[in-house]
C-alpha cells in the first residue's frame, strides 16, 4: 500500500485519472478502509464541482506545483460560487414572487366569479341603456288613451256643440267602449248611458267636468274614458251622454245611434 496510493482519492473522485491509473487505484479502494472513507466524505464535493467547466479543472491540476495558485484558484471558485448561489436564490425569490402573484390573480379571478355580477355582466353580460324618452300614456277605464279598435262611430250635437268619437269593442263579458269627447264645457257632472234595444237604459260611467272644460278654447285637449257593458254590440240602440244638475236631472249632451 503505498503513500501515492492514498494521495489518489481527490483525483479518483473528480475522475481525472487516466484509465491505468483508475483501475488502480480501484484494486487499492478493495483492500483500503480509509480511503473508501475519505471518498465518501468527498462525494457531496464532487456534486458541488460538477458543473467547473474543463478550463477550471485543468487549472485546478495546475495549482499542484504551485500553492499561489491554488489559494488563487480556490478564493475564484469560492466567489464564483457565491455569485452562483445568489443568483439561484434570485430566481427562486423571483419565480416565487411571479408564481405568488398569478396564485393571488387567480384566487381573485375564482372568487369574484362567484360573487355577484355584476351581470352580470357576471358572467360575465352588458345592461341596456337607460333611456329617458317619453312613455306611453296610461289607458284603461277612466284614466284616458283612446283605443283605435273596434267598430267607430262619430257624432255631434246640433244643439249642445259637444263632439264624440267611440270605438266599440266586442269582447266575451259584451262590449268595451272608449270614447272621446270634445267641446264639452264645464264645470258639470257627467254619465254614460247604454240604451238597449229592448228600451232598459244602463249607467256605464261617470266623471266630472272641470271648469274649463275638455276641447274648448280654455283646454283644447279633449277627455277620453273607458267603459264596460254587459249589452252586446247587437243589442244596443243607442249610446248617449248626458249632463247631470244639482238637482239629479239629466240632459243629453250628445247622443251616438247605432
Amino acid at each position: 500500500m503505498s503513500r501515492p496510493d492514498h494521495m489518489d482519492v481527490a483525483a479518483y473522485a473528480l475522475g481525472v485519472l487516466d484509465e491505468q491509473d483508475t483501475e488502480r487505484f480501484e484494486e487499492h479502494l478493495a483492500t483500503c478502509w480509509a480511503c473508501a472513507a475519505e471518498l465518501e466524505t468527498m462525494v457531496p464535493v464532487v456534486g458541488l464541482l460538477s458543473d467547473i467547466d474543463g478550463e477550471t479543472m485543468m487549472a485546478l491540476e495546475q495549482t499542484a506545483t504551485d500553492p499561489a495558485l491554488l489559494n488563487r484558484t480556490l478564493g475564484a471558485v469560492r466567489a464564483d460560487r457565491r455569485r452562483t448561489r445568489f443568483r439561484q436564490m434570485l430566481a427562486t425569490a423571483a419565480a416565487v414572487v411571479v408564481f405568488g402573484g398569478l396564485s393571488g390573480y387567480g384566487f381573485v379571478s375564482v372568487t369574484d366569479s362567484g360573487s355577484t355580477p355584476v351581470a352580470g355582466p357576471t358572467s360575465n353580460a352588458p345592461i341596456d341603456p337607460q333611456t329617458s324618452g317619453p312613455t306611453a300614456p296610461p289607458s284603461g277605464p277612466g284614466v284616458g288613451g283612446t283605443e283605435e279598435e273596434g267598430d267607430q262611430v262619430d257624432a255631434t250635437d246640433p244643439t249642445t256643440g259637444v263632439q264624440t268619437t267611440m270605438f266599440l269593442v266586442k269582447r266575451e263579458y259584451g262590449t268595451r267602449i272608449n270614447f272621446s269627447l270634445r267641446k264639452l264645457p264645464g264645470p258639470r257632472v257627467c254619465r254614460l248611458v247604454v240604451v238597449r234595444k229592448n228600451a232598459d237604459p244602463e249607467v256605464i260611467s261617470t266623471w266630472s267636468v272641470p271648469e274649463g272644460g275638455y276641447g274648448t278654447s280654455t283646454r283644447p285637449q279633449g277627455l277620453e274614458l273607458s267603459a264596460s257593458t254587459s249589452a252586446l254590440v247587437s243589442d244596443i240602440k243607442q249610446l248617449q251622454v248626458q249632463s247631470i244638475d244639482a238637482n239629479g236631472v239629466a240632459s243629453p249632451l250628445v247622443t251616438v245611434p247605432l
